[in-house]
């Protein structure tokens, strides 16, 4: 959009006057007029007194197509650790925008949830942040304690704060209104297994076997045994999981989660390994991210490290990623992991 056309929509918006306008900023009315009109163009040092007349920022002022502004905002989840709050009110207030126009705009819900989770993740890396601080100073004050946990999403032992009855009653009248809808299925079945559910969760993985024609039927029985206390017939499904579906990369990976809790971590390594490696670029990195995991828990820094280095390659190599927080958030897990390799060695 042009910029004279964007003052005069922002100067409607608002219900100001150009005389306003052109006053505040110690123009002409007829200068505002021409911008308006395409006859002429602000100069660029009245750029910042425009934004803040109206409430916007600069870059607003240049307003992109709808389409690059999903993009850029899309982009932003993966590549910002944190929103600037000016370009977070922006992009709500596009979004919004976008709403009032298309109010069945399933992208702009979608975007706006994310944006808003983003906020959360950040803030909660902050409050963090801030709590390690208090356990630092004071190791018996319970308020850094209960703050570090809700950053980290934690455990804090209260069996009605810990649970997920309210994400599981949603999925269940989710699928009452939607009937075999696998996502639905997925979010329940999850969150019942890991609220320890399970005879409750079986009648809906029998639903997924039909749902999709994937190996999580025999992952979800797996791990229903697993937690029944049965850790042999749990590891026969994870088994079956890839037996029936050796096809699928996830098999693998799955059962390798399945490895994992049985502390068998070398067969874990091995499954996310093959996981990553039987994919097509660009790969998912799902068991990389894993396997930095199991390293650590291993004491064998060296190889989280590699694992983190790879992660950073798969980025650059196969999605153009060179920047940004999803290289970022590698590079500070490396040198965390750095710090703790010397400190264990001089130990």
């Amino acid at each position: 959009m042009d910029i004279g056309k964007k003052i005069k929509n922002l100067r409607l918006e608002k219900e100001v006057k150009q005389e306003e306008l052109a006053e505040y900023l110690g123009v002409s009315a007829q200068a505002v007029s021409k911008w308006e009109t395409q006859a002429s163009v602000p100069d660029i040092g009245l750029l910042p007194g425009i934004a803040v007349f109206f409430g916007v920022t600069i870059d607003e002022l240049f307003q992109l197509s709808d389409e690059a502004e999903f993009e850029r905002i899309e982009n932003m989840f993966w590549h910002e650790r944190r929103i600037p709050p000016e370009t977070f009110d922006h992009c709500v207030r596009f979004l919004e925008g976008v709403l009032k126009n298309q109010p069945k705009n399933v992208r702009a819900y979608s975007c706006l949830a994310y944006l808003y989770n983003h906020r959360a993740a950040s803030d909660h890396d902050t409050a963090s942040e801030y709590a390690k601080k208090v356990l630092e100073l004071d190791p018996r004050e319970k308020s850094g304690w209960v703050a570090f946990l809700e950053a980290e999403g934690g455990v804090c032992g209260d069996e009605w704060y810990d649970n997920h009855f309210q994400v599981i009653e949603y999925f269940k009248d989710f699928l009452k209104k939607n009937p075999g809808n696998y996502w639905g299925l997925y979010g329940i079945i999850e969150n019942m297994l890991d609220d320890d559910r399970f005879d409750e969760a079986v009648p809906y993985i029998e639903q997924i076997r039909t749902a999709a024609k994937t190996q999580q039927y025999d992952v979800y029985m797996g791990d229903v045994m697993f937690g029944r206390g049965n850790p042999e017939k749990a590891l026969e499904y994870w088994n079956a999981a890839v037996e029936h579906f050796p096809e699928r990369w996830q098999s693998y990976c799955d059962r390798a989660d399945g490895f994992r809790k049985l502390g068998r971590y070398q067969e874990a390594l091995a499954d996310y390994e093959r996981s990553f490696s039987m994919q097509e670029p660009p790969r998912i990195a799902d068991g990389l991210y894993s396997m930095a995991q199991v390293h650590e828990l291993l004491g064998d820094f060296d190889a989280a490290i590699a694992d983190r280095k790879r992660i950073i390659k798969c980025l650059k190599e196969e999605y153009n990623t060179f920047s940004g927080e999803s290289i970022d958030a590698q590079k500070r897990e490396i040198e965390r992991l750095k710090r703790r390799r010397d400190t264990e060695e001089n130990d």
